[in-house]
């Protein structure tokens, strides 16, 4: 039977085998690191959801408006449908010019701030004006300061922060 000198290490098959408690230690430091890296790089689903309804309030916004401008029409959008079937709608756009009247994502709500519409034409200079769009406890802010294009003012607004009433420059 083999020994060993006083002193001297035993054997490999004889010392305990194992991790020491400073490599656990950094191996689970990595493990939170890299967990934290990438929750903050997988998108927020609602913020997502929202923010491409945003996009598309815009474009129709901004459709409906050069429309109103061209045809020397008055053209208003309310946030509320005529029926069950509609979100939103286009008062004075004839038919054949009216977009899609549903939100892509149903539970999204929007308001005017400060009114009850939104005045798209037919005069080129319409006034400051925005939309608060809703999902959930998310919310973005869209407007136009009256010359330039419908856009999203800021980015999501916390919960229970004030809405400005009416005016954009308090927005921005």
């Amino acid at each position: 039977m083999p020994t060993s000198a006083p002193g001297s290490k035993p054997p490999l098959s004889r010392r305990a085998r194992g991790f020491t408690l400073l490599e656990l230690m950094v191996v689970v430091a990595m493990i939170a690191i890299t967990t934290a890296v990438v929750s903050f790089a997988v998108p927020d689903p609602a913020a997502t959801r929202l923010e491409r309804e945003a996009a598309r309030l815009v474009a129709l916004l901004e459709s409906a408006r050069t429309q109103a401008r061209a045809g020397a029409m008055t053209v208003l959008w309310v946030p509320q449908g005529r029926d069950a079937e509609s979100d939103y709608q286009f008062i004075g756009l004839p038919p054949p010019l009216q977009p899609s009247l549903t939100w892509l994502e149903r539970e999204v709500r929007a308001e005017v701030v400060g009114g009850r519409s939104i005045v798209l034409g037919p005069e080129p200079v319409i006034g400051a004006q925005s939309v608060l769009l809703r999902l959930g406890e998310r919310q973005l802010l869209i407007g136009t300061d009256g010359l330039g294009a419908f856009a999203v003012i800021n980015g999501e607004a916390e919960q229970g922060a004030p809405v400005p009433g009416g005016s954009l420059a308090a927005a921005r």
